[in-house]
Parts: C-alpha cells; structure tokens; sequence
C-alpha cells in the first residue's frame, strides 16, 4: 500500500489503514515479526519499516495463504539473506579495495624500474616452421 506521510503510527490507524483488527497487530507483535517502539505511556508506535514488514506479512498471508509458523520461517530466511547480502558488499569492497591498492603498488614499481615495461597485451605465439 502506497503511503504518502513518514512517521509514527498508533495502532488503531494502522490496524484501520491495513484492514485488520488491533487484536492482529499485538499477536504479530508477540510472534515476533512487528517490534514497534513505545511511549512513555506504553502506547504502540508503528514505524515505516513495521509498516513495510505488515505488508509483507499481510501478502504472505492473504495471497499466498501462508500460515504463522510459514511466515516465521520466510523472515527468517529472509533475514538470513539479507545478512548474507551485507556480507557479500563487505567481500566485495574489500577485494575492490585490496585490487586498487596492488594496482597502485603495481604502477609505482613500475616508475621505479630500469626498463619499462607495457601493461599486458595479447600473447601471440608463433611456431617454427
């Protein structure tokens, strides 16, 4: 569901906003898949991304006919996916970093050296005969 304002939501607007009871929203909350943030006065408070995470669970549920324990084991999955995603740009920005410091290490030896020699090219091999 599109949303135009950014914020915090009380869950009577979001249980009316995404068609399902306050009741819903505090069991989702006791599985574990919403963690809203709360007042001083212990009022729920839902923010965009619970908001984005409802949605998700409302698909899996309404369309897919997913049950609890089949959403539990979907956010887990992708959670795990998205922690793998993290490590992979962590990986990689490394090698990109490790790659860029040879190259540099590369061409300052190359200053350095008593004949030059040209970047590699196309070997081409020549037979005798």
């Amino acid at each position: 569901m599109p949303r135009k304002h950014k914020g915090f939501f009380v869950i009577s607007v979001v249980a009316k906003q995404y068609g399902i009871h306050p009741q819903t929203l505090r069991l989702y909350e006791r599985e574990g898949f919403l963690k809203p943030s709360r007042t001083e006065g212990n009022t729920r408070l839902y923010s965009d991304k619970d908001l984005e995470t409802l949605s998700f669970i409302l698909s899996l549920t309404r369309d897919l006919g997913v049950n609890l324990a089949g959403v539990e084991v979907v956010m887990n999955m992708r959670r795990r996916l998205e922690a793998m995603q993290e490590q992979m740009d962590r990986f990689i920005e490394g090698l990109r970093d490790e790659l860029g410091r040879r190259r540099l290490a590369h061409d300052e030896e190359s200053s350095q050296a008593l004949v030059k020699v040209a970047a590699p090219g196309r070997i081409i091999k020549i037979e005798k005969g």
